[in-house]
């Protein structure tokens, strides 16, 4: 009797440690993931994400618009504390920081089961990251988009929905390309004031490639293969104009930025332009053109793009 009983809490130990061990599974893997490969190798991610975190604006813009509120997010490059085109949706989010200077301790305070950042923005934290929760990473800020639009969608285990928004963007692209007509030549100009540089953007810049895939021309001097020209000075004003200038402002605290652009919109070399003189330099959101970044903004770029080429 002793021989059989001592048998019997053998076997129930025995089955209280497979269990221990499939729950540790569990934890680590994930009975119910799957694996995303990003830059920093290959992660186990949840089927149905319920806690998300996200370290990027543009990564904030797609789980929207994917139809996903995250619990956290970093703040908005402006706005207080979220761009005035996701506000509305942000309600009851909480801030984890910047970018550049996320907060570790506000991130595992919500117990996330998924975050998603950025390698050339937080390389330093993944290995922290990853020991709150499976982490994903993109590769970098700069280039197309829709590459890490992509690869949040995947994270997210939305990729079929990620897929009907981005149709629904490359359509937007195309009509406008044929509603354009002839005026698919117009060549455009961007410019950007701040409170401490003067930048004329290239192509491989966010408003910069989607310029591209509409098939709008680019100034000589801005059709090539590069973010932007830094530090431009008045001497290289010329390098500005186009059929039309789209010119935007980041703006800071102290409203330097605005102090910036009333100098040089102001100047005898700028009002002698030729797109400025025809009267078709517009101002745009620096949100929108350029600091958002994300599948939101891009659409509302494309709009402003309708309202004032189609009109006139």
């Amino acid at each position: 009797m002793f021989k059989k009983f001592g048998i019997s809490i053998t076997l129930l130990l025995f089955v209280l440690f497979l269990g221990a061990c499939g729950q540790t599974e569990d934890e680590t893997t994930g009975e119910a993931g799957f694996e995303v490969e990003h830059a920093m190798g290959t992660s186990t991610v949840p089927e149905n994400p319920e806690r998300i975190v996200v370290l990027t604006n543009h990564g904030t813009e797609a789980l929207l618009s994917l139809g996903v509120k995250p619990v956290g997010a970093v703040q908005s490059w402006t706005g207080d504390p979220w761009y005035e085109h996701i506000a509305s949706e942000m309600e009851g989010v909480e801030v984890v920081g910047l970018e550049s200077d996320i907060n570790l301790e506000a991130i595992a305070a919500l117990e996330p089961d998924l975050i998603l950042g950025n390698k050339m923005r937080q390389e330093e934290h993944y290995q922290a990251l990853s020991d709150i929760a499976p982490t994903v990473f993109e590769e970098t800020l700069r280039g197309d988009w829709k590459v890490n639009y992509e690869l949040i969608a995947e994270a997210v285990n939305k990729a079929e929905k990620g897929q009907e928004v981005l149709d629904t963007y490359n359509d937007r692209v195309a009509t406008l390309a044929e509603n354009l007509g002839d005026k698919i030549n117009t060549e455009v100009s961007m410019v950007r004031f701040m409170p401490d540089d003067v930048r004329i953007y290239h192509k491989d810049s966010f408003s910069g490639i989607i310029l591209s895939e509409i098939g709008l021309k680019r100034p000589e001097a801005q059709d090539v293969d590069d973010f932007a020209a830094k530090g431009v000075t008045k001497e290289r004003i010329n390098e500005m104009d186009g059929d039309v200038i789209f010119y935007f402002t980041y703006e800071n605290e102290k409203g330097e930025g605005q102090q910036a652009e009333d100098q040089w919109i102001n100047d005898p070399l700028w009002n002698n332009l030729e797109a400025v003189k025809a009267g078709k330099a517009y101002e745009v959101s620096d949100t929108i053109w350029n600091t958002a970044g994300g599948v939101m903004a891009a659409n509302l770029m494309l709009t402003d793009l309708e309202n004032k080429l189609l009109s006139e």
